[in-house]
């Protein structure tokens, strides 16, 4: 039987804290609930049913870069985990570095519906909007 200890660590006197800051880590993405919605609606759909959403990005596209989401079963070992309403969603160390500060919502109109992605990083996108460079 495997056992842990916590060590007993003293506060350093000569590291100044700071009183009511958030020390939870950041998410390198964050979803609407109306994207959290939909994407559990068409998990609902899937036979069988996936672990959770992986959202990436890869190479490709006119501007250098597009974004991705899948189903996956599973986490893979160099993922991190985020947990969004009830939502696991998967993204590696390499994705997370672009994706930083992206909002990810589902938006419906008239003339479409759809992912948007909102990515303070993006510094063009090409004409048809499917890619980025940074």
């Amino acid at each position: 039987m495997a056992t842990t200890t916590t060590p007993n660590v003293e506060p350093n006197p000569n590291v100044e804290t700071t009183p009511n800051v958030e020390t939870t880590p950041k998410t390198p993405v964050a979803l609407t609930s109306t994207a959290v919605s939909k994407v559990k609606e068409i998990m609902g759909q899937q036979d069988p049913l996936p672990a959770g959403l992986r959202i990436g990005v890869v190479g490709g596209g006119c501007s250098g870069f597009s974004y991705s989401m899948s189903f996956e079963n599973a986490p893979g070992m160099m993922d991190k985990t985020y947990t969004f309403e009830g939502l696991k969603v998967f993204v590696d160390a390499t994705s997370a570095m672009y994706l930083n500060g992206c909002t990810v919502d589902y938006v419906e109109t008239l003339e479409a519906a759809g992912f948007k992605f909102e990515n303070p990083n993006v510094k063009s996108t090409c004409g048809c909007g499917s890619s980025f460079n940074v």
